[in-house]
């Protein structure tokens, strides 16, 4: 196991990395490089990416069809905060084509590039995405946004706070302009914490999954999440996959 002391406590990545893996997915947390505070890292947990995908996009081509026959494997994806890649390799198990990128470099192979801004730092994707998914940092959601909306060619998907729905900037800036087609709220809390994914972690946080889709229907549709995901669409090996697990320092290992 690798591992690394951080404030006074020993964090441990599984090595090993489990051989009952969805089609195209990898393990994120076989090595991690710690990101600086000042990030606003909050990593998804992987059933909330699923329940986009299972509840939302799925449901909206046809009730009753699952997205395998639905047939985004033919759809390619954009992820432009992707982190140590909690959401990206999620996406991986349903969509052919998938690029990540981050402003900070996690160790992972991702692209390094802001996805806001100017200069030589910008990301910039290979391919002409379908959609653009993301959990964007709060802070500059509104500028992901309007950046997104600029470059996808079928739809953005962002998981945000339902907060971030509030606010007059927001208002005058893209709601007002371009609203969104689905706002999807979590009936159930989606328990992030900063700088890793905890399992096992609590939250009094509403999250919401908002939709933008090309051609629009110029009207917001309000629309529940169900609860009883986090059950049923966690999988064995998601712990192994994306987890850090914290141990005392002074454990032997």
């Amino acid at each position: 196991m690798d591992s690394a002391t951080v404030n006074g406590t020993q964090e441990v990545s599984d090595s090993c990395i489990s051989s009952d893996l969805p089609f195209g997915a990898r393990s994120v947390m076989a090595s991690r490089a710690e990101p600086p505070n000042g990030l606003d890292y909050f990593p998804t947990p992987p059933w909330a990416t699923r329940a986009l995908i299972e509840h939302v996009l799925a449901k909206s081509f046809h009730p009753a069809a699952s997205p395998d026959v639905i047939g985004f494997r033919q759809l390619s994806i954009w992820e432009p905060a992707c982190g140590e890649g909690h959401m990206i390799e999620v996406l991986r198990e349903y969509f052919g084509k998938v690029h990540a990128s981050d402003i900070h470099d996690y160790g992972r192979g991702y692209e390094v590039g802001s996805f806001v801004g100017e200069g030589s730092k910008v990301a910039f994707c290979s391919f002409n995405p379908d959609w653009i998914i993301t959990n964007p940092p709060y802070n500059l959601a509104l500028q992901f946004a309007i950046r997104a909306l600029s470059e996808a060619k079928s739809g953005v998907a962002f998981l945000v706070r339902t907060n971030w729905l509030e606010g007059a900037r927001r208002y005058n800036e893209l709601f007002e302009k371009i609203p969104p087609d689905e706002v999807a709220l979590f009936s159930e809390r989606v328990p992030m914490v900063k700088g890793r994914w905890d399992p096992k972690a609590s939250t009094a946080t509403a999250y919401a999954w908002v939709i933008w889709r090309k051609p629009s229907t110029g009207e917001t549709r309000l629309q529940w999440i169900p609860p009883g995901q986090r059950k049923k669409l966690s999988r064995p090996g998601d712990v192994d996959r994306f987890a850090t697990r914290v141990i005392s320092a002074s454990r032997d290992l």
